[in-house]
């Protein structure tokens, strides 16, 4: 046996295991701006990370995919709008931009548990709806039927004939907007929540409802890919100018035929 006698290849792999330890992960890493769609006032809504290209791994198509969860306060402002919730999928990335589309909407859990209250009856409903451009969305809408200013009654409950019939007007309003529309529009509709106020409104003479919401909206199915409809999306595409072509004055002069060449 041999006094000192050390294992060479057992030094070396320490060695390596203490030189990929001591290596920063985020030295490797690239930063790049995540861009909302032009439906939303503030368009930056903050920054994601990714390892930067190596050989054939393309930084890009790590980020191609990613879906960010941002509060509507962000993107709107307001803390009023903060309880609703939307998703953004990034679809395409142009320089250190990350573009993205609209993925879903959600509420915030402790929103939807401060809606539930005893004495009244809760009414839900949802749809599968097909817009102009294709997309496919799973809409749900929740209602509360409300008390009368003068009521004496404790209670608030709807009988099942008019819960049946609040949930066809919701589904039929629900169906009617998107089914008009292309999914620009379909945001813009539900940032304000004009569907909850058209429930409201259409639902009054059936039983009177408050704080209707839509409060969740899926996307089933989504059409092929298409770079130039995202850039119209953000407001880059060649429709988003607005601006016509100028039109252009031409001679009516015509050069005589040559008779040899």
């Amino acid at each position: 046996m041999l006094v000192g006698f050390r294992d060479v290849r057992l030094t070396g792999l320490l060695f390596s295991v203490l030189s990929d330890y001591s290596v920063d992960p985020f030295a490797k890493k690239e930063w790049y701006d995540v861009k909302a769609p032009s439906m939303f006032e503030k368009r930056n809504i903050g920054k994601t990370a990714v390892t930067r290209t190596q050989g054939t791994k393309i930084a890009s198509d790590g980020l191609k995919g990613r879906v960010f969860d941002v509060s509507l306060a962000d993107l709107q402002g307001g803390e009023e709008v903060a309880f609703r919730k939307f998703k953004l999928l990034a679809e395409d990335i142009r320089g250190r931009n990350v573009l993205t589309n609209f993925h879903g909407m959600g509420m915030t859990t402790d929103k939807l548990r401060s809606l539930v209250k005893k004495w009244q009856t809760m009414i839900e409903a949802f749809v599968d709806v097909k817009t102009t451009d294709e997309y496919t969305l799973r809409l749900f809408c929740i209602g509360f039927t409300r008390r009368q200013p003068n009521q004496l009654k404790k209670t608030s409950y709807a009988q099942s004939s008019q819960v049946r019939n609040i949930r066809r007007k919701m589904t039929e309003i629900m169906t009617k907007e998107v089914q008009s529309s292309d999914l620009k529009e379909v945001v813009s509709k539900l940032i304000p929540d004009t569907f909850g106020r058209e429930i409201e409104k259409a639902c009054q003479s059936i039983y009177p409802l408050h704080d209707v919401y839509v409060r969740k909206v899926k996307v089933l199915k989504r059409p092929k890919f298409d770079v130039g409809k995202l850039m119209e999306l953000h407001g880059e595409g060649s429709g988003a100018s607005g601006e016509a072509g100028a039109s252009v004055e031409r001679d009516s002069y015509e050069p005589p035929v040559q008779e040899n060449v």
